[in-house]
């Protein structure tokens, strides 16, 4: 099939920012692309062809969409899988594949294929209803401390608790959850690996996340991991065995935990470019989102090596700002060598919103850090009110 200025038309279910930079790439190689969002102001909106505003989760809406494309990929896992089953028993190309978005959708049946797949990971419980948790416990069934996690519509940080006391249940919502072992580890890790329709796949390198403490979020990634070469072989090879399971097309990245002994147990995955593989915009011979695209094309894969260490600085909300967004002393970071700012066009902030990223590419790994850090303390994004 021909997909260079063609009629062929790709769908992308999410107008955020991963379809945003999805699109760098095929308005690269001019791809038609139709998006579908539920915003009016989705910041893909600027760069496809063709906009749809719609419910991701309603299935007529998504069912619809994806009659009027050739294939359909997604940049949020949050959507309709039966529409996405029926649009490929008739026929429509869909990746990743539904039954793969299905099991990654709900975390209780995550954590249940991995132990299925001997696939490393923590010790888990599920439950029904949050309730249920305290009773657990008083039976003795629950030790503290643990990780509380709604089964479904987590994200950045959202709809995750440690819970080290039982009054830290308290406000929860009663859904679907897990618990889990409250893991002591060294590092966390992230591996993309991007793999076609074939099984072809290439693995890029091992990085390290850096969380915020209250938001539980990302705040730096950085590859490589500064970690021992046994330790990132072992990530890649988890990894891999981890792609290997679900038979995904395209990305899957794969967020793991390094122990103390060394260990790698995974956390969680998510089947589309991830915020762990913004770095390679910059800093990857093919960036994740390019990768991606070849993938779900049946194109060649791209080189995943890095040209130059980088490390990724995440801009988000500063707390106690809602309102029309400023990016406060942007003008200072543009000025520093090797950082690339990205602004990810969504004109309302809030606290811990991913509003932007900012990639510092540099010889030295360590200098990198240091220049991550200087840009995450200059720049601002806060509101025009406040």
């Amino acid at each position: 099939m021909e997909y260079f200025s063609s009629d062929f038309t790709l769908g992308i279910l999410g107008g955020g920012q991963l379809g945003k930079m999805l699109l760098y790439e095929t308005r690269k190689w001019d791809v038609h692309t139709k998006v579908m969002d539920t915003s009016p102001e989705a910041p893909c909106k600027i760069g496809c062809n063709e906009f749809v505003l719609g419910d991701l989760m309603d299935h007529d809406a998504v069912y619809h969409f994806g009659k009027n494309v050739d294939l359909l990929t997604i940049e949020i896992e949050n959507v309709n899988v039966d529409a996405l089953e029926k649009l490929e028993n008739e026929g429509i190309q869909v990746f990743p594949q539904s039954q793969v978005l299905r099991t990654i959708q709900n975390k209780a049946t995550q954590k249940l294929f991995y132990r299925d797949h001997n696939i490393p990971t923590s010790d888990f419980s599920r439950f029904a209803y949050t309730s249920e948790i305290r009773k657990s416990i008083t039976n003795g069934g629950l030790e503290l401390p643990f990780v509380w996690k709604s089964a479904q519509f987590g994200y950045d940080g959202q709809g995750v608790k440690i819970i080290r006391k039982i009054e830290d249940l308290e406000g929860l919502p009663n859904v679907e959850c897990i618990t889990e072992e409250l893991v002591s580890f060294r590092n966390e890790l992230a591996v993309i690996v991007a793999r076609n329709a074939k099984g072809k796949t290439k693995v890029y390198p091992v990085v390290e996340m850096e969380f915020h403490p209250e938001a539980n979020q990302v705040e730096y990634v950085i590859c490589p991991a500064r970690i021992d070469e046994e330790v990132a072989k072992k990530a890649q090879e988890t990894a891999l065995k981890v792609s290997e399971s679900f038979e995904h097309v395209g990305l899957l990245a794969v967020e793991m935990f390094q122990t103390y002994e060394n260990d790698i147990l995974v956390n969680e995955v998510a089947p589309r470019p991830h915020n762990s593989g913004h770095y390679s915009i910059e800093a990857s011979y093919t960036n994740q989102f390019e990768q991606h695209i070849r993938c779900i094309l049946g194109l060649p894969l791209g080189l995943t090596e890095s040209k130059v260490a980088g490390v990724m600085v995440n801009l988000v909300g500063t707390d106690g700002h809602t309102g029309d967004v400023v990016y406060e002393n942007i003008e200072d970071i543009l000025a520093k060598r090797g950082v690339t700012p990205h602004i990810y066009g969504k004109k309302q902030t809030r606290p811990f919103r991913k509003m932007g990223h900012v990639t510092i590419v540099n010889e030295n790994i360590e200098r990198a850090r240091e220049i991550a850090q200087q840009v995450k303390e200059k720049i601002r994004v806060i509101s025009q009110s406040q």
